[in-house]
């Protein structure tokens, strides 16, 4: 019996123990389909005649998971033969307790072309919702999605077709290790260049320790009741996205304890989950199930910010369409509240308007909201330690006694950090959160995430600076300016990324954008090669009566101070700023529509592009200039980079840190700080207070290890693969990789290089290296060699790839498993424009004065996985042209299309010859799969009609013209899947 097979036998025995019905009469689609019917008929208390049954089995099975996942918690209709309508469900949703729960192994859905068999697959009244894949080795998680993914791609399986349709959940286990994740459209599934994931979970405790074993993942998450809670309350339906998300096990218990403490009206409580960890779903999965309870009048969620209410509304009504109005005024806020609406039993509303409706000077909302006072009101406050709290909550408590305050925070109030010193020069004092919701429910701390790969760790780089200067001072902002210029590109790894500079005051963003303009234009002149930063900058105008900009203000203390003090000249300012801006962007924003301006900077941060596809970098911003706006609730996962001037201690600080550490994938391995105000005291003391329970490894699960160290991981990982090759009687050289003798040892190279090339990922991005350093760096792996070396790894990966993608479970174990993390060797640099610029410039050169040679170029274009497909089609261009000939870029673009087009349709004009084909009609054929993408087998067929074959020679035919087209459509297709084609590889 094989180890899989084992897990297997001892899964199902834990299951049946859990009170699963073990079916073995259940193998394949027939009696799938057969046992659903008998459970929807008793569920529903019907007989269905065939036909009936054969309409609603047609009419429940789709390809889209989205839509069989909302049917699957719905009541649907079905209309009878004699005209009336049959409302039914598909399982209890009343009580999902009260289902039937089976267990089944070994399915096979399609004998005829699917080789495929289901491990084990959970059944809640015969529909299968959850698919548990075994593995006998240790595989790594997103390698578990990408298999099952692939998998579920395969025609034939039954996800299209069949009841699979309604698969929740994918659990992967070694039985050592457990991962489980949410069902999607392949659209969710990203597999590409840019290795974006949806997450995957291990789940977890209450106190988040982790339950990865799967006998007692079994027990915990797989007990009847617990499956059928997770699916019906705890798995949220994105509308606007048609995707699944699963909660994370944290944010099931804060919900959990949120309801219970409402249950049992227990008073008050707060939720301490660190920033980054999914607050706006734990808040809105809270407020849907207070919806339904009929204790409950209202629910607010209530946050500080215009800008937060819009960004939390719009979240909201992701999560369900049309959920939650806007409230464009306090009075709007007033009638919603007054309104027996089932739509508006929650809310959405800022601190400010709700204030205003409280205020005992404003009669008329007090007297229309008498009727509420006694009633049960919930409020959950998102980030529930603002400075404007306390009056508020003293307000509420005096006019709803019977309210009920829940807080979300990453980073709470303690007595250590309650007081703050108030711009004005005063001393006010915060009261703790602790003072306001009475009891922490829960609590996920940054140290928590970080240890789970939720958020990132952090790199700090105390800037040290060539002599002594005031800080503040112009000459120190100088001195920041070229530091930062030093430093920005290895920061963001070419530019990849983007970066806030937090300054102490307006007037210190003003000088900063002044200061980057004169340097950079100065630079400029000096270098031609000099490629200037894109500099934006963002600050609140003077409010003037604009309530828009007062609400925005509320919690920018600074710069509601700084406006006080010659507001003109700051208008002035920021006027000429938002002209530059609409300059470079081809914008038209206007200081009387701020917040339009605002929204647009804060676009281009969180969605900016991947690669360069528009270089250099024209339509991004580089370093946006800020003094307290986008250090607090904002979220981009392609922001790494925090530049800080300006004083910040406790949750101020962590707050700002915690902009950069959002994860994406290997290219960013930690959130960047580079402090230019000496404030490693400040640091370590915040570290100290926000880190939970776990204080003593605090620093250690923080912060990234020092630059030595990584050093040291990168020279033992080198020094391993050298030896490793010398082993194999090989020079330790890149070209030697390709004389690597079998499968088994090019798997060992890609694992070993990939180490290699992580760390050197990492080391690229520290900004605090010396000379030294860098030197021993480049001793160790010069970057020639590297390039080289990647190139190899490239190579070798295409061929191993095209085993796993050609031979799927058939091929060799240790190939199965391999997770190619091509992300790693996409460089930021090397996109498509990069290289037909650097094609251009190689043609201008006359052969004596050449920069790059023909084979550099080469080497520079084999180095890099953002044009893996590309490769072959430009390496055979550039061997064409001639040094000297002086193309521009145009012309060089121009030139590559056309020779691509030539050398596709010599391509096609072999392969029509070959196989006996009209080249017209083989052109036809690809067009209509291309136009579509879609692969369709009849059309193959009417290709072939002509010759009056017989089915085996045809269907030979067939294979061979397929064999020959794949490498082509894929091309065509420019990385897209082209849906059926699989059937054919």
């Amino acid at each position: 019996m094989t180890k899989e097979q084992q897990i297997e036998n001892s899964l199902i025995a834990k299951l049946t123990d859990l009170k699963y019905t073990y079916r073995t009469d259940l193998r394949d689609r027939a009696s799938l389909v057969n046992n659903f019917r008998e459970k929807f008929q008793a569920l529903n208390r019907v007989n269905l005649t065939d036909a009936e049954f054969e309409r609603l089995y047609r009419e429940i099975v789709s390809p889209d998971v989205f839509a069989s996942s909302k049917r699957l918690r719905e009541i649907n209709t079905l209309i009878r033969e004699d005209g009336t309508p049959l409302h039914y469900t598909l399982v209890n949703i009343k009580d999902w307790c009260k289902n039937e729960f089976e267990v089944i192994n070994q399915l096979r859905i399609n004998t005829s072309n699917s080789y495929h068999r289901y491990d084990v697959i959970l059944l809640i009244n015969g529909i299968p919702v959850v698919q548990i894949e075994l593995k006998s080795l240790e595989v790594s998680p997103r390698k578990a999605m990408q298999q099952i993914v692939d998998y579920k791609s395969d025609p034939g399986n039954g996800y299209t077709n069949s009841l699979l349709c309604f698969m929740q959940l994918f659990i992967v286990s070694n039985r050592t290790n457990t991962y489980y994740f949410a069902n999607n459209n392949a659209a969710h599934f990203r597999f590409n260049a840019d290795e974006q994931f949806l997450p995957i979970y291990q789940f977890a405790t209450e106190d988040n320790k982790k339950i990865t074993h799967l006998d007692d993942f079994s027990e915990k998450f797989l007990s009847k009741c617990t499956l059928g809670e997770t699916i019906s309350k705890y798995m949220v339906l994105v509308a606007s996205e048609q995707k699944l998300v699963m909660m994370r096990p944290y944010q099931i218990y804060a919900v959990k304890a949120i309801v219970d403490c409402i249950h049992q009206n227990r008073g008050n409580g707060y939720i301490w989950h660190t920033t980054g960890s999914g607050k706006t779903l734990t808040s809105f999965k809270a407020a849907t199930l207070l919806k339904d309870n009929p204790d409950i009048e209202k629910c607010l969620f209530v946050v500080d910010r215009k800008d937060l209410d819009r960004q939390t509304r719009e979240e909201f009504n992701k999560f369900q369409e049309g959920c939650v109005e806007e409230n464009t005024n306090t009075e709007t806020l007033v009638r919603r509240m007054l309104s027996d609406d089932y739509a508006n039993k929650v809310i959405v509303t800022t601190i400010q308007k709700l204030g205003l409706a409280l205020d005992p000077s404003n009669k008329d909302y007090r007297e229309r909201l008498q009727p509420l006072r006694d009633k049960r009101i919930v409020f959950i406050f998102d980030e529930c330690h603002r400075s404007q709290f306390g009056e508020n909550h003293k307000a509420i408590r005096e006019f709803f006694p019977n309210a009920q305050l829940f807080g979300f925070t990453g980073t709470p109030i303690f007595e250590d950090n309650a007081t703050y010193k108030q711009i004005d020069g005063t001393v006010g004092s915060y009261v703790t959160t602790k003072d306001i919701f009475q009891k922490q429910l829960h609590a996920y701390t940054i140290t928590h995430a970080i240890d789970d790969r939720n958020v990132l760790r952090f790199h700090i780089d105390y800037f040290k600076p060539e002599r002594n200067v005031t800080i503040g001072s112009t000459e120190h902002k100088k001195a920041v300016i070229h530091s930062i210029l030093k430093k920005h590109d290895a920061a963001t790894q070419s530019r990849r990324f983007n970066a806030l500079l937090a300054t102490a005051s307006i007037n210190d963003a003003i000088e900063y954008y002044e200061l980057f303009k004169e340097i950079q234009a100065k630079k400029a002149k000096e270098d031609e090669n000099f490629i200037p930063l894109n500099i934006a900058c963002v600050f609140s105008p003077p409010a003037e009566g604009n309530k828009d900009v007062q609400q925005l203000q509320e919690d920018l203390l600074q710069e509601k101070a700084d406006n006080k003090v010659e507001p003109e000249k700051k208008k002035k300012a920021l006027q000429a700023i938002i002209r530059d801006y609409n300059k470079q962007y081809g914008t038209n924003h206007r200081i009387t529509e701020f917040d339009l301006y605002y929204q647009d900077v804060q676009q281009r941060i969180k969605f900016q592009k991947f690669s360069n596809a528009d270089y250099p970098h024209k339509n991004k911003i580089d370093i946006t200039i800020v003094v307290d706006m986008l250090l607090t609730g904002f979220d981009s996962q392609y922001l790494n980079t925090l530049y800080v001037d300006k004083n910040l201690k406790y949750h101020g600080l962590i707050q700002a840190f915690s902009r950069t550490n959002r994860i994406l994938n290997d290219t960013k391995p930690y959130g960047n700080i580079l402090d230019f105000r000496k404030q490693q005291a400040e640091v370590d003391n915040a570290i100290a207070l926000f880190s939970g329970e776990d204080t003593g490894r605090a620093k250690e699960i923080w912060l990234v290890d020092p630059a030595p160290k990584v050093i040291e991981k990168f020279e033992a990982a080198v020094k391993a693969m050298e030896k490793w090759m010398h082993d194999k009687n090989m020079v330790a050289e890149p070209q030697e990789v390709y004389n690597i003798k079998g499968d088994a040892a090019r798997v060992e190279f890609i694992n070993r290089f990939k180490e290699v090339q992580r760390l050197k990922t990492q080391l690229d991005q520290y900004t605090d290296l010396t000379e030294e350093q860098k030197a021993k760096i480049e001793q160790l792996m010069p970057e020639e060699q590297l390039r080289s070396f990647r190139s190899s790894y490239l190579e070798i990966a295409r061929q191993l790839k095209e085993i796993q993608q050609k031979e799927g479970e058939k091929a060799p174990e240790n190939i199965q498993q391999l997770d190619f993390e091509f992300v790693l060797f996409a460089s930021a640099l090397v996109d498509y424009d990069y290289i037909m610029n650097l094609i251009a410039k190689y043609t201008q050169s006359t052969p004596k004065k050449q920069k790059m040679t023909r084979e550099q170029l080469i080497g520079v274009l084999s180095s890099s996985a953002n044009l893996m497909e590309e490769r072959d089609d430009m390496i055979d261009y550039i061997n064409t042209l001639q040094v000297g000939k002086g193309l521009n870029e145009k012309e060089i673009k121009e030139g590559y299309q056309k020779f691509k087009e030539e050398k596709m349709a010599k391509q096609l004009t072999e392969i029509a010859a070959k196989n006996g084909l009209e080249v017209s009609a083989l052109q036809q054929f690809i067009n209509a799969i291309i136009s579509r993408m879609i692969f369709d087998a009849d059309k193959l067929r009417e290709l072939f009609e002509p010759f009056d074959l017989g089915w085996k020679e045809r269907t030979k035919r067939e294979l061979a013209l397929m064999e020959d087209l794949i490498p082509l459509l894929k091309k065509k297709a420019e990385g897209r899947e082209i849906s059926g084609l699989k059937v054919y590889e």
